[in-house]
This record gives structure tokens, sequence and C-alpha cells, in this order.
């Protein structure tokens, strides 16, 4: 059971005090599994043959993130496999491993952070995972399935996926002590229509409903990186500080052929890994839907002429790759209570037939170990600030926030958020290359709303949410007359929060709102769609032996939050090349 392996895993944290709040510093017993090491222990191809060992391995996966960390974890039990993560581990990062520190890996901008920030062309400030684990060592922890619709759109075996889902769940996931806030907003959204009350459950059905998390009951994270415990350690190499600059073609035949990887390690030298010579052996992008897409532009297969500009070797033609951006746009608006609120993510979940998800989040202020009233995942040290419209949104514009909230009462801050999500956004961008640096992140625009049916399913949304503020079961617990949230609001001049807007008839006021105030909840994908980058078995187009399995092949975000279809992604795309290579002898 999940929980019985969290409570000895934190006995034996606590035994042996490893939680300094870096990555990667110190003897690294922080690794944990011994097949996990530094990037610079790869040996030089002198090295290696004089010992007898070589650099060739079955499969190659870029990125050990959320889909990485399981796919690489399946395909060891019968292949030798190669995982290079361009992050540390997330095993001793205080700043990753517990819940109230959720927000401090995302503010903090230093290199070798577990979050990398970029700005969208948009003006919004998103994040992207540069740690082993991937989003799952940085996301707010809350895991539910796929709809069945989804599943059956993208052409996946049904029964593989429900054997898929059981494997991350038995592993990493834990049901919620459901906390006041949390039930709150159950019972608000029950009073609003969005039923029936579903209970506790992965799966996603229309209604009102508790889901499962990453975070046990200690508060502490359980991330895909866990997951590899579950590979065989004969055939498994983790490498830490590995970024791969690009992937290494053989074009003298009629395709180009895969056949491995340049990557450097954290002293800046350069390595090649490479792949044997069969033709069923692959590299495997698994670097999220920034990375993957800006993988395959410096490996030389994207747009010509964008390729061309950038003097980057065109290895295939294709306009396709980086088109089709898409982030679920989210907008908040502030709950104030008259108490200190117990710290809490994401556990309930309303599920419109509108196309929109409510969700909520509570008590990041009154946590004494963490920036002075930050607001979790409203934070606008992580550059959530919903009170200037995007386009205003610069690091100086944070900067000033931090330096002005330092005079607001601490009780402005007291309460939480209704959040209100967009499902399957219409609206879509695009990403292309700044440089060849690919530790530099590439240009991404998402154009939030640029559709008319998002925005008017936001503005359905904000009603929603008006309706959950002001009913009694948050009015009742948070103890907020109207005189309350009046002075909550004239305090809160310049604080990052948003109160009710003041005109929810007035459609086109909600439509002003919903644009100034839009953020992210770090679900964007695309990029490497199948059907123009990728087949349905996710085999680059026009190329042999490179496969990509992450979030850049989805169409849409997967259920009301991604990572347990991520996670389920790896385990279920392992499984099947297994099955594909050996049949029966697969075990699996």
């Amino acid at each position: 059971m999940a929980l019985v392996w969290a409570v000895k895993l934190v006995l034996f944290l606590w035994l042996f005090n490893v939680l300094p709040s870096s990555q990667g510093k110190g003897n690294f017993n922080e690794f944990r599994y011994p097949f996990i090491k530094r990037a610079s222990t790869f040996p030089s191809a002198s090295s290696s043959s004089s010992s007898g060992h070589n650099n060739v391995y079955d499969y190659i996966v870029v990125g050990g993130g959320t889909a990485g960390c399981p796919l690489a974890s399946t395909l060891s039990q019968k292949f030798n496999v190669l995982v290079l993560e361009r992050g540390g581990v997330p095993f001793a990062n205080s700043n990753v491993s517990f819940l109230r520190n959720f927000h401090i890996a995302l503010a903090d901008t230093s290199p070798t952070s577990a979050s990398q920030a970029f700005i969208s062309t948009d003006g919004v400030i998103n994040a992207r995972a540069r740690v082993l684990g991937g989003g799952t060592s940085i996301n707010a922890g809350f895991y539910t399935r796929a709809s069945t619709r989804f599943v059956k759109s993208v052409g996946w075996d049904a029964k593989l996926v429900n054997e898929s889902y059981p494997w991350i769940e038995k592993q990493i996931v834990h049901q919620p002590k459901l906390e006041p806030w949390q039930v709150a907003l159950r019972d608000s959204l029950l009073d609003v229509g969005i039923s029936p009350f579903n209970g506790f459950t992965y799966d996603h059905l229309y209604g009102t409903k508790v889901g499962g998390t990453i975070f046990d009951r200690f508060g502490r994270r359980h991330t895909a990186a866990e997951l590899l415990s579950s590979g065989n350690p004969q055939k498994l190499t983790v490498l830490v500080y590995a970024t791969v600059q690009r992937i290494v073609f053989d074009t003298s035949g009629k395709r180009p052929k895969a056949v491995g990887v340049i990557f450097k390690d954290e002293n800046g030298n350069q390595h090649e890994a490479v792949l044997a010579d069969k033709p069923r052996n692959e590299v495997i992008l698994s670097s999220g839907a920034i990375g993957s897409p800006q993988m395959l532009l410096l490996s030389g297969i994207g747009p010509k002429a964008d390729l061309e500009k950038l003097n980057i070797p065109v290895v295939l033609d294709n306009k396709f790759v980086g088109k089709g951006m898409a982030d679920n746009p989210m907008n908040a608006i502030f709950v104030p209570s008259n108490k200190a609120e117990k710290q809490t993510l994401i556990q309930t979940v309303g599920i419109t037939k509108m196309g929109v998800y409510i969700e909520a989040s509570s008590g990041f202020s009154q946590s004494m170990d963490s920036i002075q009233c930050h607001h979790g995942i409203m934070s606008a040290e992580i550059g959530q600030l919903s009170t200037i419209p995007p386009k205003q949104r610069t690091p100086e514009a944070v900067q000033a926030y931090i330096r002005r909230k330092r005079n607001l009462p601490h009780e402005a801050f007291k309460g939480g958020f209704i959040l209100e999500k967009i499902a399957y956004p219409i609206s879509k961008g695009d990403l292309s290359l700044v440089n060849t640096n690919v530790d530099d992140n590439p240009s991404v625009t998402f154009n939030y709303f640029s559709h008319p049916y998002d925005l008017q399913r936001c503005v359905d949304g904000i009603r929603v949410a008006t309706k959950l503020v002001q009913s009694e079961h948050f009015t009742n617990y948070t103890r907020c007359n109207k005189e309350t949230v009046e002075k909550v609001l004239n305090s809160s001049v310049e604080a990052n929060v948003n109160l009710i807007p003041k005109h929810t008839n007035d459609t086109k006021s909600l439509e002003q709102f919903c644009k100034d105030t839009v953020i992210t909840i770090w679900h964007y994908h695309g990029g490497a769609h199948v059907g123009t980058v990728v087949s349905p078995q996710h085999k680059v187009l026009g190329v042999d032996r490179v496969r990509v399995v992450d979030s850049s092949t989805f169409s849409e975000s997967p259920g009301t939050n991604p990572q347990a279809t991520v996670m389920m992604m790896g385990r279920y795309f392992g499984a099947k090349i297994l099955r594909e290579r050996l049949g029966r002898a697969a075990g699996i």
C-alpha cells in the first residue's frame, strides 16, 4: 500500500535527515537509487572500450519526467535503457518535497531550480520542470484520470489503459484527508447544481468529486521519479544534469535514422550516447510540451526556412513541428476569511457540462516558512499577477509587488481562492526557436481567449465561481460578513487578489475580467501532434527510430488535471512497446 510505504519513507528521511533545500549538492546520498548518477560519470569512448563497457543502449529516453520515468522503468524490464535528465533529483529537495513549500520551487529562478520560468508572448508567466520526476515534482499534486471519451479519441487500448493507471496509483497516489475549505467547496458546488456528488474517485465524471493526490498525509510529495524503483536496476541507467543538445541522425539511407544523442554534463563536457544497431531501438523524447518540440527543431526536424535561419542542418522539413500549442486558461476569485486557513491545494473538483472545471486552494498566507503573504497557486512570486493585465506582467512588476506587499496588513491575505479553468481550449498558438541554445526557452504563444467560445466559457465559469463565493457554505465557514469583505477589498488594492467582479450580469465586463486576470495552471500541451508530427504509435513521421511520449502529442489536456494520464501514458507505451517486440515473452 502506498500509505504504508510513505510512512516507512518519512521515517527513513527523518532518521538520516536528508532534507537540504538545493538540488544535487553534497555526496549524492539523496540519489536514493544506485542507477541514478551524475552525467559526468558517463564513460568516455576511450575509457569505456578499455573497461569493457560501451555507451550503447536499446532505448535512450530524453527527459526523466512525468512520462519518461514510468516509460523507462517499464522498458528496463527487458531492455537496456538510458534516461537523460537535465535537472537534479527531487528526493532531498525540501522545496519540492513538501506541500507547504509548493510555491518556493516555482519562485526559485536560480540555474539549478527544479522549475524554469518562461513568459509566453501573451504575457502570462509560466513554468516548466527541470528535475527528475518532471511536472510531478513541482505541481499541485491532484490526481485524476482522463475521461473515457479522451481515451477513445486518442485511439488507445482501453484495456491496457485500465491496467496502466493502477500501476501508478499503487505506488505513489493517496486519498486526501478532506480539509474544511475543500468541504465548503464541495457543498457549494452541489448547491449551485454541479451534481451528483461522486465521492472519492479517480474517474472523470460529471458533477462534484474528490480526487487523489501525490501528497501523503504528512504533506510529503511522491513523484514520478519514485516509479523508477520498479525498473530493472541491471538494465537501467539514469543520468541527472545531462542536457541533451540534439539527436544524431544517419542520413546516408533513404530515410534519416536516429543513431544516438549528444548531451553535455554538469561540467559542460559533451558526450555521445549511441543506440545499439537494431531497427526497433529508439530515441524517445519525453521532455514535455516545451522540451520535445524544441528538441525536434534543434535536431533538424521542423519548418525548413526556420531551421536554415539558425543554420541548423535540415534532417526533415515538417512545417507542423511546434504548431497547435495550447494552454488551459485559468482565472481566480479570492475568498476572504476571518480566520487562519489550513494550507490546501486541490482536493475537490467540479466537472461541469459547460466545459469548465472548478477547483480551490487555501491557507498559504499563514506559512511562517514561506515568502510573506504568498498565495500558493496564486503567488505573485511565481508570476501569477492576476491583478495586472498579461502584457504588463514584467519581472519588474513582480519585484514591485513583492516590495509593496510587505506593508499590507496580514489579514488582507487570509482565505483562499476559487479557481476556474477552461477545459479543451480551442484557441491555439505555436512554438519556435529563439536560438540554438537548448538551455534557453523557445518563443511560445498560446493566444488565450482568441476563440470566442473559450471566452464565453470563462464568463460562464466566473458566474459560477461568484455563486460559490456567495453561498452559505463559504460565508458561514469563513465568518465573513459584508463589512469584512469591503475591508479586505479596501486593504487589498495593492495585493495580488481578485475579488468578485462588480458587474456579473455585464457580459462585456466579465469578458474583460477574463482577459485581464488570465493566469496558468501549467497544463499546456501540443507542438508534436499525432497525424502531423507523429504517427498514432507516436513515432516521428519521416524518420526512423524516434518516438515522442508526452503531452506535446495531445490536442487537449486529459481530465481536469493531466498528470495521472501523462504518467499512465509512460507506462502504457512502455508496455505496448514490450508487447510489440516480445509478444508473450514481454511478461507484462
